[in-house]
């Protein structure tokens, strides 16, 4: 090994910076939650709103990147990390934040997020699962939701749901719901939450606080793990004794993991969320830090070291390759 390698951090700040934006909600010097965008690095951050009378948060992009998702509250609300997405109105506006326009009233089209083609969403309420036309707002299917509860995605290729439920008397359960035949099974069943799917709609990537853990007084640390849409093939991706891991966010092509971390369970999503970070998938699984405890669970010649590159604070952060020309 040559005795100097460069920095680790700079290069993968280096090989990041131009591969499109990510859109995150933070804090603004107004007090509100308000919607920005950045450069994978860190750089060329930007707000997209600036409206100290409401709070927006939880950004994400239509396929094409043209469009984003987002939720808008009344000013003052607080947004609890498992209830988010029933609170205020969906909203979509133009990727840069312009044309901004209410597709529901407070409360309406819960959970939402896109279609494979943009066309569509689907809505996870209590008393179903609803596939919505955009351009019309007509309810054009219902699915029974067989215990998803919340933070439900649809994968690219059209084919599949993943949620978080309630399934087989287990609570906090990673669940897959195909569209076809509507049958669900179980991808992870302990402690688990905000899953997101892999580009190739066969894996997916979530949050997981694993049993046993004698850190925080048995509570343990919540970790990001990824399996195979199935259930099988659990890996971790990224753990670290003394903090939570929350909101993964892959990149397009599945190459880099975007999350949060925190020290408080949830992610900070009540206070100002959490600080955010970008690793390689090649790089995982990652554990930061002395985390005595987690080393012990995982073979040293398992573990790599990252890097992990530090962004700033925001939370629910999500990411997009489309050449955007944001000013």
């Amino acid at each position: 090994m040559p005795a100097f390698a460069g920095n680790p951090r700079t290069d993968l700040a280096d090989e990041v910076k131009d591969k499109g934006w990510i859109a995150f909600s933070a804090r603004s010097p107004n007090g509100s939650w308000d919607l920005f965008v950045m450069r994978p690095d860190g750089s060329d951050r930007k707000a997209l709103t600036d409206t100290p009378e409401v709070e927006e948060a939880a950004p994400r992009y239509s396929p094409d990147g043209k469009n984003l998702l987002y939720r808008v509250m009344k000013r003052g609300t607080v947004l609890d990390h498992d209830q988010w997405g029933f609170s205020g109105s969906l909203v979509m506006a133009d990727w840069d934040g312009s044309n901004a326009r209410k597709l529901s009233d407070d409360g309406g089209l819960p959970w939402a997020s896109w279609s494979p083609d943009g066309t569509q969403i689907v809505c996870l309420t209590l008393k179903g699962i609803l596939v919505v036309d955009i351009a019309t707002k007509e309810v054009v299917r219902t699915i029974d939701r067989q215990g998803i509860f919340q933070q439900m995605y649809w994968s690219r290729d059209g084919k599949w749901l993943c949620g978080v439920g309630n399934y087989g008397g287990q609570q906090w359960t990673i669940m897959r719901l195909d569209m076809e035949s509507e049958k669900v099974n179980e991808i992870n069943s302990f402690q688990s939450c905000t899953p997101d799917w892999f580009a190739d709609s066969q894996h997916v990537i979530y949050s997981c606080r694993p049993s046993g853990q004698p850190a925080n007084r048995g509570y343990g640390f919540t970790q990001l793990w990824m399996a195979d849409a199935a259930g099988g093939d659990q890996k971790l991706v990224y753990g670290e004794d003394g903090t939570h891991a929350y909101g993964a966010a892959l990149s397009p092509d599945d190459t880099y993991v975007l999350f949060t971390r925190c020290d408080v369970d949830g992610g900070g999503a009540e206070t100002a969320g959490g600080s955010m970070h970008l690793m390689r998938l090649a790089d995982a699984p990652v554990i930061r830090g002395r985390s005595v405890a987690l080393r012990k669970v995982h073979a040293s010649s398992d573990i790599k070291a990252g890097p992990v590159l530090t962004l700033p604070r925001g939370w629910e952060p999500h990411w997009t390759y489309a050449q955007l020309e944001y000013e």
